[in-house]
């Protein structure tokens, strides 16, 4: 079983910056040879995967937050991280982080992030 947590939303202001933390944690597991991902869903909305990031450390990003988001991992401590700058109100959602081991999709709770002035 894995499980995963994440934590760091909130309330912020357009232009302003937030860190989510994605810890990971199983019995006899680790993170390094997996890809993180985390995924974001606003109401009304599909969820929407924002980034991931590979085992050897490769990142991708959808448009709409390239430049302004950075994804990374410490596979030492088995954790995820999205960092979260020049906030906009269309980032709102709640944010999911990801692991996919072989045909098994894990999910965390989610944290929400609601950007308004």
């Amino acid at each position: 079983q894995v499980q995963l947590v994440e934590s760091g939303g909130g309330l912020v202001q357009p232009g302003g910056s937030l860190r989510l933390s994605c810890a990971a944690s199983g019995s006899i597991f680790s993170i390094s040879p997996y890809a993180m991902a985390w995924y974001r869903q606003a109401p009304g909305k599909q969820r929407e995967l924002v980034a991931t990031i590979f085992s050897g450390g490769r990142t991708t990003y959808v448009d709409s937050v390239k430049g302004r988001f950075t994804i990374s991992r410490n596979n030492a401590k088995n954790m995820a991280y999205l960092e979260m700058n020049s906030l906009k109100p269309e980032d709102t959602a709640v944010y999911y982080c990801n692991v996919a081991i072989l045909a098994d999709n894990y999910w965390g709770r989610g944290t929400q992030v609601t950007v308004s002035s």
